[in-house]
């Protein structure tokens, strides 16, 4: 007699309990992501942590619409004059007049002229920064109002003279990851001893549509073609567009890649005013205003940086041009990622937050950013030891 084979059901009590178990097992999973994120150092507030979470975990394309909406709702004031005090008027040392003696340096910077007129008092004008280094000043500071629509706003420039300051990569607790690394925050003592200045890196490596390099490794492949604030073993940088592949050369220190460059001989790439905001990475709309940064090297090899609430791409590469960049590129945005502070600790001594001064009045984040742990990686500045050529950071 044959046998009858029965397809067995499969039990409703079963599935049920396979199902919840499954979504438990996807809830402690998002949980424990999310939980991680919101107690990693250096990650920003509850808010900032959120989104960059949602970013990560294929909500970039919704918080980049949410992004484009929020700032187009909510675009600066028209007119107007910035606050008293957001330009700096007056400096007790000399400005932009040629210094004879001393150790080897750049000639001072000569003064920006205006984007909007008539000028603002001391809009444009350099005010020497910072420890000196030999006796001179490596770092001179100004503002300006990138914009005669928006003229209440300011953006902050700085200019660094590589042969007196040295410049470090510093890595953070999350981006680029793959560490440990040599150079991370906190600051050590003997770093604070020579710090000038630090400020922001660029996007997100995930975001940066480019590669990380230092101490021999990438921590994500060099791209050719990307925008590239390169350090190299003396100190020294410059911003270029990268060509040489994953081959770095043997006095290459550090590579720092975002985007395309937004300056390129000298010129504004014509690219930062096209609607396809895809050569500038999972970001805001090129003509979004919003806070953003930007790092440029000038013809004489000094090292230009400039931020500023209200700007678009194309605003910001006309800053970075007007201050003598021959090429330059777009660093982060958004406020709670830009920024840069400059240091001037008495009796030369150790760099701190009390010592510590915001190149543009309103930007938000403390300088306690860079002496704790902090998310992102970024830049440090330091005097350089003049008998060596080099810097006590280790740049």
């Amino acid at each position: 007699m044959q046998r009858r084979y029965v397809k067995r059901r499969i039990r409703p009590r079963y599935f049920r309990i396979s199902i919840v178990l499954a979504a438990f097992l996807l809830l402690v999973s998002v949980s424990w992501s999310y939980g991680t994120a919101l107690t990693q150092p250096g990650g920003g507030s509850f808010g900032i942590r959120t989104v960059e979470w949602v970013r990560g975990h294929g909500g970039a394309s919704f918080v980049a619409w949410a992004e484009n909406t929020w700032y187009g709702l909510n675009k600066p004031p028209v007119g107007g004059k910035p606050p008293k005090g957001a330009i700096a008027v007056s400096t007790k040392r000399a400005t932009t007049t040629t210094v004879a003696s001393g150790p080897p340096h750049l000639s001072p910077p000569q003064n920006i002229k205006p984007l909007v007129s008539p000028a603002l008092p001391g809009e444009g004008v350099w005010q020497p920064q910072g420890r000196l280094v030999g006796g001179l000043a490596g770092l001179y500071t100004t503002s300006i109002r990138p914009s005669s629509v928006y003229s209440s706003l300011v953006t902050g420039v700085a200019w660094m003279d590589p042969k007196l300051v040295s410049f470090t990569l510093f890595a953070g607790g999350q981006d680029p990851g793959h560490g440990p690394w040599q150079n991370m925050a906190p600051f050590t003592t003997t770093q604070e001893a020579s710090l000038i200045a630090a400020f922001n890196s660029g996007f997100r490596m995930q975001d940066a549509r480019g590669g990380w390099y230092s101490q021999g490794r990438m921590a994500y492949p060099l791209v050719n073609g990307a925008a590239s604030f390169v350090i190299y073993n003396n100190g020294t940088a410059n911003v270029v567009n990268w060509t040489d592949g994953l081959k770095v050369p043997s006095n290459v220190a550090s590579v720092r890649q975002n985007l395309s460059l937004i300056v390129e001989g000298g010129k504004v790439n014509p690219a930062v005013y096209t609607g396809n905001f895809s050569n500038w990475g999972a970001t805001v709309n090129n003509a979004v205003m919003v806070w953003r940064s930007a790092v440029g090297i000038t013809k004489t090899g000094a090292i230009l940086y400039a931020s500023g609430n209200g700007l678009s791409v194309g605003e910001l590469a006309q800053v970075m041009v007007r201050a003598g960049a021959v090429r330059a590129m777009e660093m982060d945005i958004n406020s709670y990622w830009t920024d840069f502070f400059y240091f001037n600790p008495p009796n030369n001594g150790l760099a701190s937050p009390t010592n510590a001064t915001k190149l543009v009045y309103n930007m938000v984040r403390p300088p306690q950013r860079y002496f704790e742990g902090t998310a992102r990686d970024f830049i440090g500045v330091f005097a350089r030891n003049l008998g060596s050529g080099t810097t006590t950071a280790g740049g």
